[in-house]
């Protein structure tokens, strides 16, 4: 039996929750993130909770069973749940526990179990058929198209509408009664089924959930958005048209009206979305994470395995940098789909000014899709700020010898705090109208939050009136709303959205895969909120990418489903990194394979693969690779191939361990590729293969962490086909995993604080009573598959360890299992069982932990107690806590693979 459980000691109430994951609806907000206010006197840090606010559900599993397929025929005979709810009752008094979920699926087979006491925990792992237990997470709540940038348009011309195909959209729920999307719900409906897991009160933090089988959501808007993406009835009043509009829809609700869920839930409406025949699955959420193995992405990857295409966000933490991708769009066999910018702006409402020569402005106003009240106002412009490089205009209270701004139009600089930040600011100064001129780089639906009077204008044209301003011309703006216009996206369409998360996986796994639409996009909204929204997020370039799966489906049948990722990555456009003449193409860890392309796969009469070589990490660089090109045309067919390189990412500082953040730069090193044949002819229906060599590039700094990626380019008379590659110029191994530098904290992590948050400098007792107790804080710079903290003896040293596997102990396969979980924390307690080194008991353990990031993820801690991980009481006396970092790559059985740390002394002392 495997367990894969973070043990924690019970902390006192004031110690911040555990936060090493969370999952999020991906719609991207434009938003300011609250860095953590830390004192940095000398070895005086104040600690407090991060800000990233991600967490477990308290004292609640999810329990894989095992399934029939993997006993003995005798057991296979057995049910398994009945066994293991009988076994349960045997060992646990039945107010102890809670089972409030089960699953029963070829794909996943087990429960949700509530308990009241931690300490029970290896009661259930114990239970009859337990294969592996896993904390349930809190998933976050979100924050709230030309088709012929995909090629849609002209597989609409086809006649292909993806007529036939079953599309299960696993959301916050649609609003079903939206004209556009059929006005109403069951068979012979757009909406044709699906079921509310949550309901409209719940909340992960605290209200329980209330299913009902009526996904209706009229509160919440991103479901309802995502479905019009796929399938929205064209000839509405904005012609928005969904991706698969004669698609069968079917709506998953895992969201509340406010508030997170739990991915228990999400995996409940998988496992639902499967058993009912979808053949796409959309999931337009996830989690920052980057490891392969939590629950979540195995369960989508084993659905995904089993023939259905299941299409995930891949992330919205574009400013964080490389290594920073989501779960369960980490599934080996899911498709993770990054954005891009649309190529269009609009249909966006007016400015209109006085200031002769100058046209009406175009502006994008809040997530709503309607203007702001303002159409008879004719009005002054005042500029709080004279300097357009300002970066934190009105981010304040604006100054004493502001005028009252009732008589005015304010004039804002973006910068980097909240837009709902600056219109406050300017209410509070009298003013009501706000126009916020934006950066210069790509035109995004600001949130101004409850603000009803607050637009975002262009830099060019925000320019234009403060130029106007500054030079004192007398001009007024108003707000006619009298019509809309589009406009070309001259500064980002086509480009990877800045917002989109940078992978890869920390195993190197190609995350992203591919990319599609979800920049400044127009689809439904709830019918009470409006009906029409733009919204910006991989959450829309998802059922974009869905849509076009359907599409692909109705034209070559189910069966190319299991190749679907292959099929659209080889048919792929080029992303460049700008729009430059000499641009780089894109890196294929920001923007996967490249822009989706409808017609092209549904099209083309070649195909190649794989659609991915992976190269790995120079530890484990596999350089030999073949492509397989076939013609399945009618006649032969003679064809070239190239190597077409694109930017290597330079990930991380140079002579830093930090992050770069995003964007991240690249540089023209290409990876050295030879091939076997450049020139290739094949007869119609046949195939020839082509072997590939792939060496890191020369002379590139290896410290930062090289991402080289490109393509195999295999072209003909009107195809052109790319198989992608992806590698690190380094050894994973070598990459620092903790944060040992004062760089963000003003201190080397991990750290030891007292009950004010003072770091534990020196030794010190703790009572355990009162909230007298120590808490553990670390950050990480890198991910790490095991993050494990034992307690120690005072004078305990770290013996040495040879690099070289020592022989089976209790603790050393824990990687090995079926969702790469690992084998009960309380079987590898007993002293000097774990690689060897002495330890007295285990305190806590995390297992495949993201990396922190210099924004709203800082740190992670947690309270020690004066009990072990298993409840058993820590004797009075001094100890030390030992804290072990495995490296990405590292041998999890071999203690040099560890970044180790030794706590000062901490006294366990009676009251």
């Amino acid at each position: 039996m495997l367990l894969s459980v973070v043990q924690l000691s019970q902390a006192s109430p004031a110690s911040p929750a555990l936060s090493p994951f969370a999952l999020v609806m991906k719609t991207s907000a434009a938003r300011a993130f609250a860095f953590a206010a830390l004192a940095t006197p000398s070895l005086a840090l104040q600690l407090k909770p991060s800000t990233g606010g991600q967490q477990y559900v308290d004292n609640k599993f999810i329990v894989e069973l095992e399934s029939g397929s993997s006993l003995s025929s005798r057991s296979a005979d057995t049910d398994i749940h009945a066994r293991f709810l009988a076994d349960l009752e045997r060992r646990l008094p039945s107010n102890a526990y809670k089972v409030q979920q089960t699953y029963s699926s070829d794909i996943f087979n087990g429960a949700t179990v509530g308990i009241n006491n931690v300490n029970d925990l290896k009661k259930i792992a114990a239970a009859s058929g337990v294969k592996s237990v896993h904390p349930v997470r809190i998933l976050e709540a979100p924050q709230v198209v030309t088709h012929s940038t995909a090629g849609v348009d002209k597989v609409h011309a086809a006649g292909n509408k993806g007529q036939g195909i079953k599309i299960g959209i696993i959301d916050t729920g649609v609003d079903y009664t939206h004209p556009a999307l059929g006005g109403g719900f069951g068979p012979g409906f757009k909406v044709a089924g699906g079921y509310d897991f949550v309901g409209d009160n719940y909340n992960a933090a605290g209200s329980p959930a209330v299913p009902d089988p009526d996904p209706l959501d009229q509160c919440a808007g991103h479901g309802t958005h995502v479905a019009g993406i796929i399938g929205a009835n064209p000839a509405n009043e904005y012609n928005v048209t969904g991706v698969a509009y004669k698609a069968s829809l079917r709506a998953y609700r895992v969201f509340g009206c406010t508030g997170g869920t739990e991915d228990s839930i999400v995996m409940a409406a998988l496992l639902r979305a499967y058993s009912d025949g979808n053949d796409v699955i959309n999931l337009s959420l996830g989690g920052i994470n980057g490891w392969t193995s939590d629950p979540l992405s195995v369960v989508a990857s084993r659905i995904a395995a089993k023939g259905r295409v299941v299409a995930v966000a891949a992330g919205n933490e574009g400013e964080f940098g490389a290594f920073y991708g989501s779960t369960p769009a980490a599934g080996k066999d899911v498709i993770a789909v990054a954005s891009v910018d649309n190529i269009g702006l609009g249909p966006l409402f007016t400015i209109t000014t006085t200031i002769p020569g100058v046209g009406p402005i175009p502006y994008r106003w809040g997530t709503d899709f309607k203007p702001i009240d303002g159409a008879n106002v004719k009005l002054p412009v005042y500029a709080t700020s004279r300097d357009s490089s300002i970066t934190d205009d009105a981010c304040n209270p604006l100054p004493a010898n502001t005028p009252n701004l009732a008589g005015y139009a304010t004039l804002v600089r973006r910068g980097s705090c909240a837009f709902e930040t600056k219109a406050l600011n300017v209410a509070a100064a009298g003013g009501k109208y706000v126009i916020v001129y934006n950066n210069d780089g790509e035109f995004i639906t600001p949130d101004f939050g409850s603000y009803q009077y607050g637009v975002l204008i262009r830099d060019s044209d925000g320019l234009v009136l403060l130029d106007a301003f500054l030079k004192g011309t007398s001009f007024t703006v108003s707000f006619p709303n009298t019509g809309t216009v589009s406009i070309a996206n001259s500064q980002t369409g086509g480009l990877a959205s800045s917002f989109s998360s940078v992978g890869p996986s920390f195993d190197m796994y190609f995350k992203p895969a591919i990319a599609a639409p979800g920049g400044g996009i127009l689809s439904t909204w709830p019918t009470t909120k409006g009906s029409y929204a733009i919204l910006d997020g991989t959450s829309m370039a998802t059922p974009h990418l869905a849509g076009i799966s359907a599409l692909i489906l109705k034209a070559k049948g189910r069966g190319v489903a299991k190749n679907m990722r292959t099929i659209l990555q080889t048919t792929s456009a080029l992303i460049p990194q700008t729009l430059a003449n000499n641009s780089l193409p894109q890196s294929l860890a920001k923007s996967g394979s490249g822009l989706a392309n409808a017609f092209a796969a549904f099209s083309y009469r070649t195909t190649v693969s794989p659609g991915e070589l992976l190269l790995n990490d120079t530890a484990h660089w596999v350089k030999q690779h073949t492509i397989k090109i076939v013609n399945t045309s009618k006649k032969k067919r003679t064809y070239t191939l190239k190597h077409v390189p694109a930017g290597t990412m330079m990930p991380f500082q140079s002579g830093s361990i930090q992050p770069v953040p995003g964007p991240v730069p690249l540089v023209n090193a290409p990876a050295r590729v030879k091939l076997s044949s450049t020139r290739v002819t094949i007869a119609a229906g046949k195939s020839v293969s082509v072997k590939v060599t792939i060496n890191p590039p020369a002379g590139v700094e290896a410290a930062r962490v090289p991402i080289i990626s490109g393509h195999i380019q295999v072209a003909t008379a009107g195809e052109t086909l790319r198989v992608s590659y992806l590698g690190a110029a380094q050894d994973l191994r070598k990459i620092q995993v903790t944060d040992n530098t004062p760089d963000v904290l003003g201190v080397a992590t991990p750290v030891v604080a007292d009950p004010t948050g003072n770091v534990q400098t020196g030794p010190r007792d703790y009572t355990f009573v009162n909230g007298d107790n120590p808490t553990v804080y670390f950050r990480d710079v890198f991910g790490s598959a095991r993050i494990a903290f034992d307690l120690v003896k005072e004078d305990f040293q770290l013996p040495q360890q040879p690099k070289k596997r020592a022989g089976n102990t209790a603790d050393e396969d824990w990687l090995v299992g079926a969702v790469g979980a690992m084998k009960p924390a309380h079987k590898s307690i007993q002293p000097g069982t774990y690689a060897k080194v002495p330890i007295l008991g285990h305190i806590a353990e995390f297992r495949y932990f993201r990396r922190h990031n210099n924004g709203n993820d800082l740190y992670s801690g947690f309270g020690v107690a004066n009990v072990y991980a298993n409840g058993t009481a820590i004797a009075p006396g001094r100890y030390r806590l030992l804290g072990r970092f495995l490296k990405v790559g590292g041998e999890p059985t071999i203690q040099a693979w560890y970044e180790s740390w030794i706590s000062p002394v901490i006294g366990v002392v009676a009251p």
